[in-house]
């Protein structure tokens, strides 16, 4: 909210401020974006690479995109993936630009709320959440098709942040239109566009979920530390939980345990 309007992109900086070494500095002392800046500026030169791959080279383009992004099948063998497959995203431009939107509204406020390195542990863990979920789904769907999807981009780490914006705001309280509005979009998506991995999206909101109720209402002994040291524990908790039911999950892989013992 800027001077009781509503916008989409509330607490946000100006334009200018986004290359501005002192405006930078700024910004991490006060809480600012920093973080969720630099998500995106990844994800942006990520999808610029990948672009122009597109353009030179179409078989170092597949070759990238093979390596990076995320399946069921392969994932415990190429545990990279969990984390690089939500820097990746299709090389047109409504993928990127609808999540970095997405993301844009969202982050700048739950990162001035948790703090640079919280929020950033939160995105990722996020992330990681998106792939339990595909995991969880190759698992349990009875057609077994879910081992042989493959999946790349921002929106688990991003329902992740949208379930923490839940749980933080029904604590502190805010005008949280913006945030449901693209909450709304999103959950729609899968409805309207074919080939959108919803099951990361529930895995990314369920793992960001639990670890925001952890953080605002976990062990009474641990509410009087300070956000990063709460984060420390219940993150690292909720990763050791994460890839567990990843790893139960990958008993059902059909190349065997543990992706075919690394194949």
């Amino acid at each position: 909210m800027r001077n009781g309007r509503f916008t989409l992109f509330p607490n946000t900086p100006s334009p200018r401020d986004l290359f501005n070494r002192r405006a930078l500095a700024y910004q991490w002392r006060s809480g600012g974006p920093v973080v969720t800046e630099a998500i995106m500026a990844l994800c942006v030169a990520v999808w610029a690479v990948e672009i122009l791959l597109r353009l030179v080279a179409p078989s170092a383009l597949n070759a990238m995109l093979s390596f990076g992004m995320f399946s069921p099948l392969t994932a415990m063998a190429r545990p990279w993936t969990f984390l690089t497959s939500m820097f990746l995203h299709e090389p047109g431009i409504m993928h990127v630009l609808f999540n970095m939107l997405t993301l844009w509204c969202v982050g700048p406020l739950l990162e001035r709320l948790l703090g640079h390195w919280p929020f950033l542990a939160m995105y990722l863990i996020s992330g990681v959440g998106g792939g339990m979920g595909l995991m969880v789904a190759a698992a349990l769907l009875p057609s077994g098709a879910g081992w042989l999807t493959a999946a790349y981009g921002a929106s688990g780490a991003l329902f992740g942040l949208f379930a923490a914006m839940l749980v933080v705001f029904r604590r502190v309280g805010a005008d949280i239109r913006s945030m449901l509005v693209w909450m709304a979009i999103n959950f729609a998506m899968p409805l309207v566009v074919p080939g959108i991995a919803w099951e990361a999206h529930v895995g990314g909101f369920v793992v960001g979920g639990v670890l925001a109720l952890l953080l605002t209402s976990g062990l009474k002994a641990l509410r009087g530390r300070s956000i990063g040291a709460r984060m420390g524990v219940y993150g690292t908790i909720v990763c050791v939980a994460t890839v567990a039911v990843c790893v139960a999950c990958d008993l059902g892989n059909p190349l065997g345990g543990l992706a075919g013992s690394l194949l």
